[in-house]
Formats: structure tokens, sequence, C-alpha cells
């Protein structure tokens, strides 16, 4: 069966953005972009809120932006063949590899992981914090930049208990980046 991830970078404290709404900290050096690009060739959806997905929508057209680089540019592709699914309320249409949903969330996603196929990415804190409530999550990874932000948009949302989780695995990545994937305790 699938599994739903969700990933994000986030700050030594926590935050996927800054006070100002700024994440420019979390900009991959070469090598680590090198890293997400092998993450991406194994992606099997991207599963965004509006938010993200607006943001994401970047890199529809960044392979002929002459100003990207070649690990850009292959990234670009390479995020372009993998299907977006994006749930939102609020939007009315999606372009390009892109499905919108705005139903049942939890029927959505156990129909996608029934399905053959790679692990799906989620991101994006509002519909992070969904799939949380939802029990929804079957793996964090956190990539955790060595800045402290000092506030901002957390990665993980307040909850109404604890959830407990279990390290499957640290990895130090180019740049001082540091991968932390955790499970569910009641799945490990």
């Amino acid at each position: 069966m699938r599994k739903v991830i969700y990933s994000m970078g986030v700050s030594l404290d926590g935050f996927i953005e800054g006070p100002d709404g700024k994440f420019d900290w979390a900009a991959p050096n070469p090598e680590l972009h090198r890293y997400f690009n092998d993450v991406e060739r194994e992606t099997g959806a991207h599963l965004y809120g509006r938010r993200l997905y607006e943001a994401m929508r970047y890199w529809e057209t960044a392979d002929a932006n002459p100003n990207s680089s070649a690990i850009e540019v292959e990234y670009a592709r390479l995020w372009q063949r993998v299907p977006t699914i994006v749930f939102s309320t609020t939007l009315e249409r999606v372009e390009g590899n892109a499905r919108l949903v705005k139903g049942d969330i939890a029927a959505e996603v156990a129909r996608l992981k029934a399905q053959p196929g790679k692990d799906m990415f989620l991101g994006g804190a509002g519909i992070g914090a969904t799939f949380m409530r939802l029990g929804l999550v079957d793996e964090y990874w956190l990539y955790v930049f060595p800045v402290v932000a000092g506030g901002g948009k957390p990665f993980f949302p307040a909850l109404d208990a604890p959830v407990k989780l279990h390290l499957i695995e640290t990895r130090t990545l180019p740049g001082d980046v540091v991968l932390l994937r955790y499970q569910p305790a009641q799945a490990a």
C-alpha cells in the first residue's frame, strides 16, 4: 500500500517559514538539490493544499527559464511528470498535471493509497494539519535546516493530544541539513 509522507523543510525551531513569511533559508545548494531530484524520481504523487500548490506552480515553467540551472531544469521536468492532487475548497480549477479535490479527504486518500504506485508526498502546513488530525500521515520527513527562525508558521499544528512517533532514520545531507524520518508509534 502506498504511504502518505508529510515532508517539508523546517528551521531548527520547527518553522516552515519565518515571522516575515519567508523561507529563503530553505533554498537548497546544488548538492542538496541533487538529493531532492532523486527523491522526486521516487515520488508517486504530490498532495498539496492551495497555498503550496500555488507556490509550486513555479516548476511548471522553470525548465524553460534561461536563468534556471541544469539541476533546476531537471527537477522541473521530474516534478511536471508527477501527478499533483490539490485539496482546496477555495480554488475553482487547477492546471497542468494537477487534479482538484474539494470533497472527502479521507475517502480520497484511501482511494489513492489503494492504487499501485510510489509513495505520495504531502506538503503544506494547513493541509498537513488536516491530514494529521484525520490520521492519514504514514511518515514524517523533516528536513531540518541550520537556522533558528524565531517564529513563524510551524510544521506541526496545535493538536488536542500528543502524537507519539518512532524514529526510523536520521541522515546528514549537504548544507548541514538533517533529515529526520518518523512513523506514528502505532505503525512502528
